[in-house]
Order: C-alpha cells, then sequence, then structure tokens
C-alpha cells in the first residue's frame, strides 16, 4: 500500500490511518456522481445531502481522501479571493465584487461553524491576514490594497499599519507597513478534509478511494467510466477534480497545474518564540510577486510556502515534482531572511503539490441541467474557504434550491482554455523566470526590469 503519510506533515499527522476506502468494483448507479475525494468534491456532497438526504451520492477519489491540495496546503482558511479587489470591480462592478468578498468573509466562519457542529477537530484559530511590506518598494501595493477595499465600502474589515504597528505584532526583518484583517483563520488542512469525509458518510455519502476516472461522458448517459465499473449519474456529475482534472484529455486545457512548495521547521522553543513576536497567530504574507505565505502551526512551528517550481512541459503532474531542492533551499533562507534569530534551525518537512490556475485566475462554479454535468474549482491555491462558498453555490444550482448566493461572479463561468503546446510552456517559464527576477531587482534596489510592465499585464488578476 502507498505511503500516504509522506506527502505532508498534514497527512502525517491527521490523526487518521490514512487507509483507502473500497474501490468501485462494479457498475453503480446514483443520482449525483463527483469526481474528486478534495474539498470541492466534499463541501458540495455535505452541503446536498445536507439538504437532501434522501440524495444518493458517490465521490470517487483516484487516491485517497485529501491527497491532493486539500491535504498539501499552507493551512490558511483565507478570506482573499483569488482574483484581486480592483479587478472584480473592473470585471464585474463594485456591487457583485462587494457581495463576493462578504461572502468570502462569510466563507471562512462557515468553515468554523461545521467544524464545530459536525465534531471535527481542526485547530481552527481566527488569527487574520497580515500582509506585510518587507521593503519601501512594496508599500505601495499595500496601499492601494487598502483603497480598492475601501472603495468597495469595506474598509472597516481592514486596518492599514505602520512599520512600528506592525513589528508590535512580528519581528520581521524590513517591514515598512502592513495591512490587517482579522477576517481570516489558520487551520489543520488534512483533519479537516479527513473529517469532512466522515460528515459526508455520516449522511449517507458513498466515498469510493483507489478509483480513477478514465473518461467522462454527460449526455445522454451521465456517467464515470472507472477500471471497476461505471458510476452513472441520475441528476448530475460534478468535476472537482481541480489540477488533477487535467489529465483527462477534455479537460487538459481547462487549468494550469502550477506547483507551491513548503518547508515546515522544528518546533519553536519558548524563547525563539520570543525573538520571532507572532503571538497572535496571524497568516503572514509579504508583497513578493512570487508569493511567500507563513503559518504558524498549532504544535509550535513555522510553515512558509512560495511558488517557483518550474512548470512542467505538457501540464506534467508527477509526485517527483512536489520535491523542488532549489526552491526549498529558498525557502529555507527565506525564514532565515525574516526571522535571522532562528539561524541554524532545522526543517523536518519539504513537500509541495500543484494547485489549479485557470486561464483569467478567476474560480468557476457551473452546472448545466441539459447536458447533467457541473464544474466547481480554479482557485489558484487559495481553496480552502473558497471550495467551502463553492461548493454552497455548487449545491444550491444542482438542486434549485436558492441561498441567495446564486448571482455570485463565479456562479454559471467558464474561463477560456490555456493555450496550446509548445507555447503554454513559453509564456509560463517565461513568467515564473520574470517574476523571480523583478522581485530579487526590488529587493535588491534597482530599477525594475524593462519587461516589468508586460509581466504585469500577462499576470494580471
Amino acid at each position: 500500500m502507498k505511503d500516504y503519510t509522506r506527502y505532508s506533515f498534514w497527512m502525517e499527522t491527521s490523526g487518521d490511518a490514512l487507509v483507502p476506502r473500497p474501490a468501485l468494483q462494479r457498475s453503480e448507479e446514483v443520482d449525483i456522481a463527483i469526481l474528486g475525494g478534495g474539498y470541492s468534491g466534499l463541501w458540495t456532497a455535505y452541503y446536498l445531502l445536507r439538504a437532501n438526504p434522501d440524495l444518493r451520492v458517490a465521490i470517487v477519489e483516484k487516491e485517497i481522501v485529501g491527497f491532493g491540495a486539500s491535504g498539501r496546503n499552507g493551512g490558511w482558511c483565507s478570506s482573499r479571493f483569488p482574483v484581486t479587489p480592483a479587478v472584480l470591480q473592473e470585471r464585474f462592478g463594485a456591487q457583485a465584487a462587494r457581495h463576493l468578498l462578504l461572502a468570502m468573509f462569510d466563507a471562512v466562519d462557515e468553515v468554523g461553524r461545521i467544524c464545530a457542529e459536525e465534531s471535527i477537530s481542526v485547530d481552527f484559530r481566527k488569527g487574520g491576514i497580515l500582509s506585510l511590506a518587507r521593503g519601501t518598494h512594496q508599500v505601495p501595493q499595500i496601499r492601494a490594497s487598502y483603497a480598492a477595499y475601501d472603495a468597495l465600502g469595506l474598509a472597516e474589515h481592514f486596518q492599514l499599519l505602520s512599520a512600528a504597528d506592525c513589528r508590535d505584532r512580528v519581528k520581521a526583518t524590513n517591514i515598512q507597513g502592513g495591512l490587517y484583517t482579522p477576517e481570516s483563520a489558520s487551520l489543520h488542512p488534512a483533519k479537516l478534509v479527513r473529517g469532512l469525509a466522515t460528515a459526508v458518510e455520516k449522511r449517507g455519502g458513498i466515498i469510493y478511494e483507489n478509483t480513477e476516472v478514465t473518461e467522462v461522458h454527460n449526455e445522454p448517459d451521465a456517467r464515470l467510466i472507472t477500471p471497476g465499473g461505471e458510476l452513472r449519474a441520475r441528476q448530475a456529475i460534478i468535476l472537482a477534480g481541480e489540477a488533477y482534472l487535467t489529465g483527462l484529455r477534455q479537460f487538459h486545457r481547462a487549468l494550469l497545474p502550477m506547483y507551491s512548495l513548503i518547508g515546515l521547521t522544528e518546533p519553536l522553543t519558548p524563547a525563539q518564540w520570543a525573538s520571532v513576536g507572532w503571538q497572535n497567530h496571524e497568516s503572514l504574507a509579504s508583497n513578493r510577486l512570487t508569493v511567500d505565505y507563513l503559518t504558524r502551526t498549532a504544535d509550535g512551528r513555522i510553515l512558509f510556502g512560495s511558488r517557483g517550481a518550474p512548470y512542467e512541459f505538457g501540464s506534467r503532474i508527477s509526485d517527483d515534482q512536489d520535491i523542488h531542492e532549489p526552491t526549498h533551499a529558498r525557502v529555507h533562507q527565506a525564514v532565515v531572511d525574516w526571522f535571522p534569530s532562528l539561524a541554524g534551525i532545522r526543517f523536518t518537512h519539504n513537500w509541495g503539490g500543484p494547485v489549479g490556475v485557470p486561464r483569467d485566475w478567476m474560480p468557476s462554479v457551473r452546472f448545466d441541467p441539459a447536458s447533467r454535468l457541473g464544474f466547481i474549482g480554479g482557485y489558484t491555491g487559495q481553496g480552502v474557504a473558497t471550495s467551502n462558498l463553492a461548493g454552497r453555490l455548487l449545491s444550491s444550482l444542482v438542486t434549485v434550491n436558492s441561498l441567495g448566493i446564486e448571482k455570485l461572479p463565479m456562479a454559471q463561468r467558464k474561463s477560456p482554455n490555456w493555450e496550446m503546446e509548445p507555447l503554454r510552456w513559453l509564456v509560463v517559464t517565461y513568467m515564473q523566470k520574470a517574476l523571480q527576477r523583478i522581485d530579487e531587482a526590488l529587493e535588491a534596489g534597482k530599477p525594475r526590469p524593462v519587461d516589468a510592465d508586460l509581466v504585469g499585464k500577462l499576470g494580471r488578476h
């Protein structure tokens, strides 16, 4: 049996034996068939069954529940949406953008509510997000973010902080200011996904693991084809495979699998925590283009995550991409750059995995009653809370049971496909290297590279 504990610290410490559930071994018929045993598929199943206990709902998962991003992420249950407030307002209007962001604030609390209601212990702690300007070049972005929230009437949810205010919260280097919101939590992601699976089963849902979907047919006979048999759906097929959905030919260009890599320290001593500060357990980030995010775990470690692992030609996904030594080395060095007092600290775990990136960075939730095909995903690495909102939305679309969120901008939409290879590889590889060059230049006090404006347009979200 595959050792699933090796895929992340979270899976290793989930408190679950990670023994796969039985695979689908013969053809079955259900009301709702869901591809994917991560947050998206499980939240959708949970809310479907909560509203309609008589539904027969089944999930098929190629590996085990939580194998993908749901069991490997940074532990942020964040109110951040993959598309920035300013771009949301430009694309959809101020009212729609405001409603979506308010729904994201509520999604953070909804995750906590459901965990309490279902007795799922996930170390949920609402410490908020502290986004730091590390260097004067990052200050304008902090101010622009606050201005964008203010323009939507959401300023009361945010605090623009001085450098001194930030240093009172965390003793990181080179802080020039920050933006804080209490609308975020940290949690143990694998405990959440494994506990959510149990909650779905308690409500009558069926989960088949080690069951790979090789084909998807929607009309006239909606069904998922697996080596063990067909899972036929009377009402709906839901595609909730996120980055792994690209392994199916007809959905190969729907998302881009982008790798996010994480390093985890040993538990800090009380003296080390005193040198770091960070007593309020905020989720930390700077405003680097190549992304960095930090979590203080419940057992006293520092998790540091970043982009940077190279995109593989043809959107290839494989276990050997989970570790990229140059990127993990940069992650380890970054921890010490933030907190020099931690020089020499030991890293106990390194891991990574792909997140699903839509061409326009906008998550989608859609269902077509005529074809009986639904889709949910495209979170660009910000899916813990977003998937909860998306699961509720998809449940309401499938059952035509209004929850008042059916007109949110991600409802009933489809992102453009990514370009065909080799153009896809050329553009993505260029962007990855260019973003790293821009960060390095600005951090060294050098002028912006000549192609910075082009990179900004290509990566605008």
